[in-house]
């Protein structure tokens, strides 16, 4: 029932507490801002006074029930301490501490509505690179002052916003931006009281019981006065920033609900109830994080996904001439970024922009003189040496002739800053806190742990209880100290940090020599299912160059290095295996892939490391063979491999056709390409068989967003441990970005049911698929009836269907389906599947019986069907009903006789059939001598009969 706005007034001003909720968007609408109508309220007419606007009066319901809780003065406080808070920030870090003008510094962000796929488990830098590759495609960008605001699509208002994007990206200096102009009263004048609430701050109250009322009132004490009846009327919004730097266990299926805003419970219990909607349902919550984090919320509970993409190339441009006065300057800088694919994708990240001028900025107004930095090892360890150099004309320490050297007390700080990023980063951890410094040497009461050349890499916040929480700048920063740290280790010899990090490739015999070291440190690496060490051994393998050694100096140890060694180490990056080469097919065929030296994602990281050591020589190879016209000729290695498929993958033009079985190269070789099929329209992968790995890479494909493929064939390996590959492939046909419409399926050897569940997941989303092809495949009964339950869905928009050699023993089933007014196949391919003579007469007979679309049928290689089986065909074959075109019946044990059924069943119905194969029937020319006879006639539709001799001994 419909309420007026008059009668709304009338009510009792606590029924408004429930109104919030039951709007259909309490939060936002599309009436001009209250903010916006208070600035033009002295040139509004008296005439338009009188014919208030619905936003007038839902603002004066707002004024007038905070009124009357005396929540107004409450709320402009606490909008006030909000805007102290976050209208100052800090880039990189800031040595004065006093922090600059967000609003002087902010450039807009690439936010954009859904994700760009799954959760990827792989490094944040090669997500970007797909950023950076499908950013010209048509993404619903929005700003993130609208991301609570409905569109005309949506039919329920949006009470939770899950934010994702890589570390850095700009996700709190978005919330910060948001935060601030609901503070100035620029955006979402709706939202009542705005509350920010970091999961760094949260860590440390994460062991104590609170009530939300009492947790809300100790991290914005300007809450204090406010109690749970003042708190219902509210229009809450909760900003929970930094998903990715929790360390509380949220729990969403088994915790106690908590409802009552005055209960104390642990935090995760009253963030998951929160978050679920059993603690103030109508309240809005705003969730950031970093991809990998980001599964802990369960998708039921979200109700839009946003991705923040970081700067597309127009606002990096924009950054920098913000950042620059000197145009030149600037342009130089822009100039040099775009030479440099590594350096141009890592700046879709705000802070390496801010890290990239400052570096090239002193490089290039000073007289230093040398080759500007390519790769990001070169650009992180100028950084590095800038900040020395800075540091010393700062406090005007040490001789002016080397203003770059660090003194003994900064060089042991920095070594105990990237001992503390390795061992954390082994652990996922990126905020750190007293303890932490505390166990890795660093002492929290010096000034030299975050002030001088430690300012700009090493973040120091004073949060609640004014309990200091600490972090690297950016998350890269973390990885390149940490690289620094273990080789600073190798050069110092600590084996025991060294055995601890490399386990059981540790050596105890003698220390290895450093190409030796480097490559079970790639191994050990390449071994992560996640990707979180693929940045840290790319700088340990920049570290190697001497030039880079120059600028860092004592830091990383003295260490003579061989003029044979940087060869070596290139030779093994070269050679570096998927698997150990004894134990190819033992990985394959056991119960897990241990043996596995790297997945193909892991694969592609090895390209990078070479790119890290300025070893062009594998893309330049890889650039000539594109470039070639006879490409199948050329024997390809692994790493050749690895390289053209992060080429192909990272390609701006789409591939239209993938298939392995065009590339000269290994086994091994071909699997390495699979990462290509994320930029291709049609994949062809039969030519190996994929395990578990290699399926869930063709999953992202079918999930990512946007998905390119509409047709995908491929085999699973025959193993026990490759079936595990089959869930993984289900996701990706479940996901609401699959395209697929032809699907190859063949020579499988998973069980039943692990079919059953493909055949389910294509249920789910029936809507695109058109062609679908089992060969090979043993269904079995829980397989054929699954399969059938997807055929018969309403949705089903099948076309073609092939079962070769699929065994058909649950014929009566697939009749089911063929009768059925959803089918709509027009083409069934039944090769080899052991139908017999009865059989035919039950396909026959359900064919007949109703209209059917069916337009080709092929029946070779089913020896038992005989003259019987061909006879009951041409009962459906003359029926009125037939709309038949192909048929073909290849060694099918027909005789003379079954020419003869033919040709009376199509003089009866002449007008469709076209093309008739009854090859390898051991026919005589005389036995189909009728049906030719049939060609010449244009009475019929006949144009090709195809059979050949028998064999004559």
């Amino acid at each position: 029932m419909s309420v007026s706005m008059d009668e709304e007034e009338d009510s009792d001003l606590l029924s408004l507490r429930s109104d919030w909720s039951k709007e259909r968007s309490p939060f936002f609408n599309g009436d001009p801002k209250p903010s916006d109508i208070r600035k033009r309220k002295r040139s509004i007419t008296a005439e338009e006074q009188q014919q208030p606007s619905p936003t007038w009066r839902q603002d004066a319901r707002k004024d007038q029930v905070y009124s009357s809780f005396g929540l107004e003065k409450v709320l402009d406080e606490h909008k006030r301490s909000v805007r102290r808070r976050c209208e100052r920030v800090t880039e990189g870090s800031d040595e004065s501490g006093g922090g600059i003008l967000l609003n002087r510094i902010y450039t807009e962000l690439h936010i954009t509505e859904g994700q760009s796929g799954e959760v990827q488990w792989e490094h944040e830098v090669m997500q970007l690179e797909t950023a950076s590759r499908t950013e010209k495609h048509h993404d619903t960008a929005i700003r993130c002052q609208d991301i609570f605001k409905t569109s005309a699509a949506q039919q329920r208002p949006i009470r939770v916003v899950l934010t994702n994007g890589v570390a850095g990206v700009g996700k709190t200096f978005s919330v910060h931006k948001f935060t601030l102009d609901w503070a100035e009263g620029l955006e979402n004048q709706d939202v009542g009281a705005l509350v920010v609430l970091s999961f760094r701050e949260l860590n440390l109250v994460r062991h104590q019981q609170y009530s939300l009322l009492r947790l809300l009132q100790v991290f914005h004490p300007a809450l204090q006065e406010v109690t749970a009846e003042k708190l219902a009327v509210c229009r809450l919004l909760f900003i929970l920033d930094g998903l990715d730097e929790s360390r509380l266990s949220l729990d969403f299926h088994s915790g106690p609900n908590v409802s009552d805003v005055t209960q104390e419970s642990s935090i995760d219990l009253l963030l998951t109830n929160l978050i679920q909607g059993n603690l103030l349902p109508s309240a809005r919550v705003w969730i950031t994080s970093r991809p990998a984090a980001a599964n802990q919320i369960p998708p039921s509970c979200v109700d839009r996904l946003t991705e923040v993409r970081g700067f597309t190339d127009a606002q990096k441009e924009e950054y920098f001439r913000r950042r620059l006065s000197d145009e030149e300057l600037c342009s130089r800088i822009i100039s040099h970024i775009q030479t440099s694919r590594s350096l141009h994708i890592m700046c879709r990240i705000p802070v390496f922009c801010w890290i990239t001028a400052t570096v090239l900025e002193h490089m290039l107004s000073t007289e230093q003189r040398g080759e500007l930095p390519k790769t990001m090892t070169d650009m992180y360890s100028h950084f590095i040496m800038v900040q020395k150099i800075r540091k010393r004309q700062k406090y005007h320490e040490g001789p002016e002739t080397c203003p770059e050297e660090l003194s003994e007390a900064d060089r042991e700080v920095l070594l105990n800053l990237g001992r503390m990023a390795f061992e954390h980063l082994e652990r996922g951890n990126i905020v750190f806190y007293q303890d932490d410094l505390k166990q890795c040497g660093l002492d929290v009461s010096e000034a030299s742990v975050y002030s001088g050349v430690f300012t700009e890499i090493f973040r120091r916040e004073c949060v609640i209880f004014q309990k200091p929480v600490y972090s690297f700048i950016h998350l890269s920063i973390q990885e390149f100290l940490a690289a620094v740290y273990v080789f600073h280790c190798y050069s110092n010899k600590k084996t025991d940090v060294l055995e601890k990090f490399l386990e059981n490739d540790w050596e105890t015999r003698f220390f290895p020599c450093l190409s030796d070291f480097m490559e079970k440190v790639t191994k050990k690496c390449h071994r992560s299912q996640t990707g979180h060490l693929d940045l840290f051994v790319r700088f340990l393998h920049g570290l190697t160059l001497e030039s880079n050694r120059k600028i860092l100096g004592d830091v990383l140890g003295q260490i003579q290095i061989c003029t044979f060694t940087i060869p070596a180490i290139i030779k093994n990056l070269k050679s570096m295996k998927m698997f150990e080469n004894s134990y190819f097919r033992s990985a394959l065929m056991g119960p897990d892939l241990k043996k596995m030296n790297m997945t193909p994602d892991r694969s592609i990281n090895i390209f990078h490391c070479l790119m890290e050591m300025k070893d062009l020589s594998v893309q330049q190879e890889i650039q000539e063979f594109l470039k070639s016209e006879n490409r199948s000729e050329k024997e390809l290695s692994g790493i050749h491999c690895s390289a053209l498929a992060h080429m192909l993958q990272m390609s701006e033009e789409v591939l239209e056709e993938f298939d392995l079985k065009t590339y000269n190269a290994s086994t091994e070789g071909l699997l390495r390409l699979i990462p290509a099929v994320r930029n291709c329209r049609k994949a062809r992968l039969s030519a190996c068989g994929l395990t578990g790995a290699h399926c869930e890479i063709v999953a992202s494909a079918l999930k990512s967003n946007p998905s390119h493929l509409t047709e995908l064939a491929f085999r699973i390996h025959d193993s026990p441990a490759a079936a595990a590959g089959v869930p993984f492939l289900c996701a990706g046909l479940t996901s609401p970005h699959c395209k697929l419409e032809t699907l190859r399926f063949e020579r499988s050897t998973v069980p039943s049911d692990a079919l059953a569940s493909l055949f389910s997941a294509l249920q789910s989303n029936p809507s695109r698929l058109k062609h679908l092809d089992l060969r090979y495949n043993m269904l079995g009964e829980a397989g054929m009836k699954q399969l059938c339950e997807f055929l018969e869905s309403p949705h089903c928009k099948l076309e073609t269907l092939g079962l070769k050699r699929c065994n058909i023993y649950w014929l009566r089933q697939l009749c089911g389906f063929l009768e059925s007014p959803q089918c709509r196949l027009e083409s069934l391919r039944l090769s080899n599947s052991w139908l017999t003579g009865d059989g035919c007469c039950s396909l026959a007979s359900t064919l007949k019986s109703i209209p059917s679309s069916l337009k080709y049928l092929k029946l070779s290689g089913n020896h038992e069907i005989l003259d019987s089986g061909v006879q009951h065909l041409c009962g459906y074959l003359e029926s009125p009903l037939c709309r038949l075109e192909t048929l073909r019946l290849r060694y099918c044990g027909m005789s003379p006789a079954s020419c003869g059924f033919l040709v009376s069943a199509l003089k009866l119905n002449p007008s469709h059939l076209k093309h008739l194969d009854v090859t390898k029937n051991k026919l005589q020319e005389s036995d189909v001598q009728q049906l030719l006879e049939l060609v010449e006639n244009p009475a019929y539709s006949l144009q090709t009969v195809s059979w050949e001799k028998p064999d004559t001994v």
